[in-house]
């Protein structure tokens, strides 16, 4: 099976702050898989997402996304070479309605309009509400569903359960199930709930100082009270 994403070496940051230190972070994704990247906070996850999409300034190594080299691409540019990103933000348009927000982005391909609604029956029941007149787990559905109709090759999720109340956590974790599972979209997920996002996922990093300290299947890390304690700070039910 094919890599949909490759890193080498990667060392990145911000102005003159290295925050993805030598020898860097070299990972592989296979098509059709799913990672969660996991680590206490300020330990880099973020950054390793903002440094696939272009967000950050990189000192060294190389990203590849479906067999393409991006390294040096704009940040505009990376969409198209078939990265999605919901971050942490949302960064949805909130003077427009949930539709529009939709079909403003929309790219062809197997997710449109219909099957997003589909997925997040809620968006489809505000479809004609404003970004802004969504609540909190609304938005991040809607972020979702914006990433989505991109019909990316590779999703890219920072924190999507971050301030959620337990009821929309678990709708959306359900959806992104389906997403990942189902629907066989590759996904690199930063996630501060490890139990939650492993019972999703594939396979699982652990970031430690921005450098990779624990690689394993998210099957045997959930399984793993030392390795959560030792590196997250969790209880196996934690």
């Amino acid at each position: 099976m094919a890599d949909i994403l490759r890193l080498e070496n990667l060392q990145a940051g911000y102005g003159a702050a290295v925050v993805l230190d030598a020898p860097g972070i070299s990972l592989s994704l296979a098509e059709g898989k799913s990672m969660a990247v996991l680590g206490r906070n300020g330990m880099g996850k973020t950054t390793l997402l903002n440094t696939i999409i272009g967000a950050t300034k990189r000192f060294a190594g190389t990203i590849h996304v479906d067999g393409r080299d991006i390294t040096r691409l704009a940040p505009e540019r990376r969409a198209g070479a078939g990265v999605g990103w919901v971050p942490q933000e949302r960064n949805i348009f909130r003077s427009l309605t949930v539709e529009e927000n939709l079909t403003a982005i929309a790219r062809p391909g197997p997710w449109n309009v219909k099957r997003c609604y589909e997925m997040f029956p809620r968006l489809q029941e505000r479809r004609a509400n404003m970004g802004n007149q969504l609540s909190g787990g609304e938005q991040q559905m809607l972020a979702v569903a914006r990433a989505l109709v991109l019909n990316p090759r590779l999703l890219l999720l920072d924190e999507p359960t971050e301030g959620l109340a337990p009821i929309i956590v678990e709708e959306l974790l359900a959806a992104l199930k389906r997403i990942i599972r189902d629907e066989g979209i590759s996904a690199l997920v930063v996630e501060q709930h490890a139990q939650k996002i492993l019972g999703v996922t594939d396979e699982a990093v652990i970031l430690e100082r921005g450098a990779i300290v624990h690689r394993a299947s998210s099957a045997a890390l959930q399984a793993d009270p030392e390795a959560l304690a030792r590196y997250l700070g969790v209880t196996a039910k934690g």
